[in-house]
């Protein structure tokens, strides 16, 4: 371990930051990937799996507040989150704290076999803070596709019936159904099918380029549920209340109250798929609350266990307890480690002020943003809710999308020391997803980091 890595470990941040680590600065000490860097990705292209990719050419030793630190010693700002992981920080000292008295205690027992306090912990803060005052239970698994998973066999098992429906653009996972509800090929699944059946697909409202209400795009959707699944045989439909993956697309006003009225009215499960949306991200606990909606089902993961695996589904009593003993659960579901840190990191998102910070920096994101787009027609769209802002790229004669200016706009960033996520259906599309413990200075640097990349593109 050289000088500067270890000295980058074992130095110490501000609690305020939100974890221990780091001074809170870009710095450039070699080019992007650095020697010991490179080290790694030539073991990495000879020992995993070539379909396991990465972004940022880099070896992490260490993150906190708003950087993540490589082997040689450069400090990235980091406006990933880790795909919105990390949004109480890499490492919050009480999440830390949790997680370490966890380990002391025991590690493991499958909580189906024998169960412990921290699981049932989870489960009633999960029932507390989730949109809408009913009576609810919770099931805890390892993984956003788990829960999306599991909310479909909860919503068919209660309702009788098979059919599900997903939306244009929408993303729910890798695995087999998780990839037959997500819409985007490749890389998601493109040679990995055939599928899960019984799903099918609606249009999605998209402002930016559809142009329609959002009791217009409703009208649609539904007339093509009706038409084409029948409500009769429909049990759920699911959607990202802010479309992740597929571009941070926020559907117009009415959108998706419409939807939820026509559920009710024709017994279909309503599920919420907030697994990146959730735990303050968007500028409230789960944007469902941003939208006026109460989902029958949510589904969470990423940001609730402060960078542990967890994720959970949540609803209405009566459709959770639908399935009979056994028919839920897994071996690592809601193991205590990930519980004990989720219940420090819920305790965050509530008492720390992490809400009103989404918000504070989402008016840096869009307001900087807004300047840039001033400047370049490039820039077609500007999207988002709180800490979850996209900017979408187009040429700027036709406004068709242009993935290649996207591309080359992220490559320059990443060289220059700024993490920065693509995503959209068309690739068109960078997503901002600070970490809510970066401070506004850094987030400033690093979109100007984004501005200088765009103009010489």
């Amino acid at each position: 371990m050289s000088t500067t890595e270890s000295a980058t470990l074992h130095a110490t941040a501000p609690a305020s930051l939100g974890g221990p680590t780091l001074p809170q600065e870009r710095r450039m000490l070699t080019s992007i990937p650095g020697p010991r860097s490179q080290q790694l990705l030539a073991r990495k292209a000879e020992a995993v799996a070539a379909g396991v990719g990465h972004t940022v050419p880099i070896q992490a030793v260490a993150a906190g507040g708003g950087v993540v630190v490589d082997a040689d010693g450069n400090s990235l700002i980091d406006l990933g989150a880790g795909i919105a992981v990390t949004t109480v920080g890499n490492a919050h000292p009480e999440v830390v704290a949790a997680v370490q008295a966890q380990v002391a205690q025991f590690t493991h027992t499958c909580f189906m076999i024998s169960p412990y306090e921290s699981y049932v912990a989870v489960a009633e803060a999960l029932n507390r803070i989730t949109p809408g005052d009913h009576a609810k239970k919770s099931a805890l698994f390892n993984s956003g596709a788990e829960a999306v998973e599991n909310a479909v066999k909860i919503a068919r098992k209660y309702t009788r019936k098979q059919a599900v429906v997903a939306f244009d653009h929408g993303y729910h996972g890798r695995t087999n159904l998780t990839m037959a509800l997500t819409a985007k090929s490749m890389p998601y699944k493109s040679g990995f099918g055939p599928f899960a059946s019984e799903v099918y697909r609606a249009p999605m409202s998209y402002p930016f380029r559809d142009g329609l209400s959002g009791p217009d795009a409703a009208r649609k959707a539904i007339s093509i549920m009706e038409k084409q699944v029948g409500a009769d045989n429909l049990a759920a439909i699911i959607i990202e209340p802010i479309q992740g993956e597929g571009g941070f697309i926020v559907p117009a006003d009415g959108f998706l109250p419409a939807l939820v009225d026509w559920c009710r009215a024709n017994d279909v499960v309503f599920i919420a798929d907030e697994v990146q949306t959730g735990f303050a991200r968007t500028g409230a606990m789960f944007a469902s609350e941003r939208f006026g909606i109460v989902p029958d089902l949510i589904t969470t993961a990423k940001g609730i266990a402060g960078g542990l695996p967890l994720a959970a589904v949540t609803g209405r009593s009566e459709i959770m307890d639908a399935s009979h003993a056994g028919g839920l659960g897994g071996t690592y579901g809601g193991n205590p480690i990930a519980c004990a840190a989720a219940i420090a990191a819920i305790d965050a998102f509530e008492n720390d002020g992490l809400i009103e910070r989404a918000n504070e920096l989402g008016a840096v994101l869009i307001e900087r943003l807004a300047e840039i787009q001033a400047a370049d027609p490039r820039l077609g769209d500007i999207r988002g809710r709180g800490a979850m802002v996209a900017a979408e790229f187009v040429d700027p004669a036709t406004g068709e999308p242009d993935a290649g200016l996207t591309a080359a706009v992220a490559t320059a960033c990443i060289a220059q020391g700024v993490i920065v996520l693509t995503c959209g259906t068309y690739g068109n599309v960078i997503r901002f997803l600070p970490p809510l413990s970066i401070s506004d200075d850094l987030l400033r640097e690093g979109l100007d980091v984004v501005a200088a990349a765009l103009s010489a593109a």
